[in-house]
């Protein structure tokens, strides 16, 4: 193969001055800045006769500035240190583990909690105002305009050496099993709840302690109206009881939750007339072929043994090769796959959504959770969540804190900087990434005043700047 030439009297050097590398920390940066978030957050962990040289506030807005860069340990904050003359003095890497070691410890949680639940409504009320308006999310081509909407899951984080809390999962890995709940609308992370590997996947008090520090999370305006969604392993007695119990005539509470399928259920299907399958509708409101609903809600004996008021709906699909070793006696017999989803959606529909009481559009508003497998838990996994770096509980909970706030000022970043560039204010933390968050600068000083200059041949040069300009004229917490 002929070489073509292109190193030919290239010199590479160490010596470069006035470099800024991965320039989009700024705008993280000042997204938190702007939303109030690093202000409150040093107030929050503040200790009454210490005074450290480095704000515990303003380390732990580091940590999840690297973090969303793309650091997945302590000693990768040794990033910053090349970002000093732009954002300050770096904290080192021992300084970092004191900060995350202070942010995990019980009495620390709560207090950070309520800083990022003030600097969070000051964020949702300046998207409020932005000429998109709040991200209210649309199903099936239906805006649910008014309607806040929560996904509870839980994800695997493997533990690659023992570290304290780690057990074996129930698919036989190694690690912790962290439960979780995100702004579908946003795509932050509401609240997440550090677990051993061996935690369950239908533990009610873990459910309800993450659901109860989610809506804390949530501004009061926005908890009038929300929609929480749980898969299939969160099921219990117990847990839909209490959402059940979560509304009042001030707020509505409405779920949808995956239901395991028992012998009363197939029954119930089997009951079914031939009439009572619709074609059940794709993401976009398209009928799917091959693909049906029905609703069983007076026709499962299992009714009886739960709380009034829910309703079941059951979809049909055409089993694939994989799923077909898993399949019940009576699927096998009838050659289709079943999934039932519970719920509290009543028969008039969800207020201000038409059409919201069809069996097929809760099916499909239902389905549209598995979302949180990519914004929401990929998103985790793309934010430090793939390893836990130390070896004690009390730091891997600040670092899990720390991740979520990266996925805060991700969100931030994007619909307030981004706001008015459609691609980049829906895209995934990878792309930020690579588009912007990395994008190369030179720092020049002249008479008192610093000037970063990125280059003008970079294909998302005007989309970094109008971000920056975007941030830079939000009005701050006061």
């Amino acid at each position: 193969m002929q070489h073509n030439g292109w190193d030919h009297a290239l010199r590479v050097t160490a010596a470069g001055a006035g470099l800024v590398g991965h320039a989009g920390a700024l705008l993280l940066r000042k997204a938190a800045d702007q939303a109030g978030l690093t202000a409150q957050l040093s107030a929050a962990v503040e200790e009454k006769g210490r005074s450290p040289r480095l704000d515990r506030g303003l380390v732990l807005v580091s940590l999840a500035v690297a973090i969303a860069l793309g650091a997945t340990s302590m000693s990768d904050i040794a990033l910053l240190a090349h970002l000093a003359p732009v954002l300050g003095d770096a904290p080192s890497g021992p300084t970092a583990r004191r900060a995350l070691e202070l942010a995990g410890s019980p009495r620390m949680l709560d207090r950070i909690a309520r800083a990022r639940a003030k600097a969070r409504e000051h964020a949702w009320s300046l998207i409020e105002k932005t000429p998109a308006g709040f991200p209210w999310l649309a199903v099936a081509g239906k805006t649910l305009t008014g309607w806040l909407v929560i996904d509870m899951d839980a994800t695997l984080v493997t533990a690659r050496s023992d570290k304290e809390g780690a057990a074996p999962t129930w698919k036989k890995s190694y690690g912790f099993h962290p439960l979780a709940a995100w702004c579908a609308n946003t795509r932050e992370c509401l609240n997440m709840l550090l677990r051993p590997g061996n935690a369950g996947s239908n533990t009610f008090t873990d459910h309800e302690q993450v659901l109860a520090a989610a809506l804390k999370q949530v501004p009061a305006r926005f908890r009038r109206a929300v929609l929480v969604r749980v898969d299939g392993a969160g099921a219990s007695h117990d847990l839909i009881g209490h959402l059940l119990s979560l509304s009042s005539p001030r707020k509505k509470v409405l779920f949808t939750c995956g239901w395991t399928i028992m012998p009363a259920d197939e029954d119930a299907i089997r009951s079914l007339p031939a009439g009572a399958w619709q074609p059940g509708a794709a993401q976009d409101g398209a009928a799917e072929e091959g693909k049906d609903v029905a609703e069983i809600t007076g026709l499962t004996a299992r009714a009886a043994n739960w709380p009034g008021g829910l309703r079941w709906i059951v979809r049909r699909v055409k089993p694939s090769r994989r799923q077909a070793r898993n399949l019940t006696a009576y699927e096998k017999e009838t050659g289709w796959r079943y999934n039932i989803i519970c719920t509290n959606i009543p028969d008039a529909g969800i207020a201000g959504v038409p059409g919201s009481h069809h069996p097929q559009y809760i099916d499909v508003l239902h389905r549209e959770h598995a979302v949180v497998e990519t914004a929401g838990v990929r998103t985790a996994k793309a934010m430090g969540l793939r390893n836990l770096p130390s070896k004690t509980w009390q730091v891997n909970a600040g670092w899990v804190l720390a991740a979520n706030i990266a996925a805060d000022l991700a969100a931030w970043t994007r619909l307030l900087g981004h706001r008015d560039n459609e691609e980049l204010r829906n895209a995934d933390p990878d792309t930020l990434r690579y588009r912007i968050w990395h994008l190369p600068a030179r720092l020049a000083s002249h008479a008192r005043r610093r000037t970063l200059a990125i280059s003008a041949s970079w294909p998302w040069a005007q989309a970094f700047l109008h971000c920056w300009q975007q941030l830079c004229a939000l009005p701050p917490l006061t």
